[in-house]
């Protein structure tokens, strides 16, 4: 197997400005449904037609690590719809003297995924482009479609159940 996917950006911002950006994930990634305030909270980034994710906070060490287990994705535009599930995507922060270092790595992404190519290309722009931005500006380049209304909670729902039910299909 080879090396997870993983990207470091430097940011003129504190460990803890990173760290408060990062976990507002809808200013530099895309509209979400749930909360990423807490260990044990839970919330999906959906993609209509494209691609969903849930994800569960599994580490929040202000200042200093971020991490989300994938619980469950659906992704379209590879045969192996899943191939998120059980993943972890983190994010390791640290001061160093030229600034603040934010180490992104989507453990279980590898290159030999079937995603690998597209999702790399996709995190290289949220995390390089979005994310640096957004903690530096306050102005992100999330992932916009179809409108500004919020996710409900029975959108949420309802995502998990096409998830299940894609997995039971299969």
């Amino acid at each position: 197997m080879s090396a997870n996917y993983s990207t470091t950006i430097t940011v003129d911002a504190t460990p803890q400005q990173a760290y408060d950006a990062i976990n507002d994930v809808s200013g530099w990634w895309g509209r979400i449904t749930g909360a990423t305030t807490a260990v044990g909270d839970e919330f999906v980034y959906v993609v209509p037609g494209l691609h969903y994710s849930g994800f569960r906070i599994t580490e929040l060490e202000p200042g200093r690590r971020i991490a989300w287990l994938v619980t469950g994705s659906y992704l379209d535009f590879v045969a192996d719809h899943q191939e998120w599930n059980g993943t972890t995507v983190r994010f390791d922060i640290a001061a160093t003297d030229a600034g603040t270092a934010v180490t992104f790595t989507h453990e279980g992404l590898t290159s030999d995924g079937e995603c690998y190519d597209n999702c790399s290309n996709a995190w290289n722009m949220f995390v390089n482009v979005s994310l640096k931005r957004f903690i530096e500006t306050g102005a992100g380049m999330p992932y916009l479609f179809g409108g500004d209304e919020p996710l409900t909670a029975e959108d949420h729902d309802a995502l998990h159940r096409q998830t299940a039910d894609a997995v039971a299909a299969r």
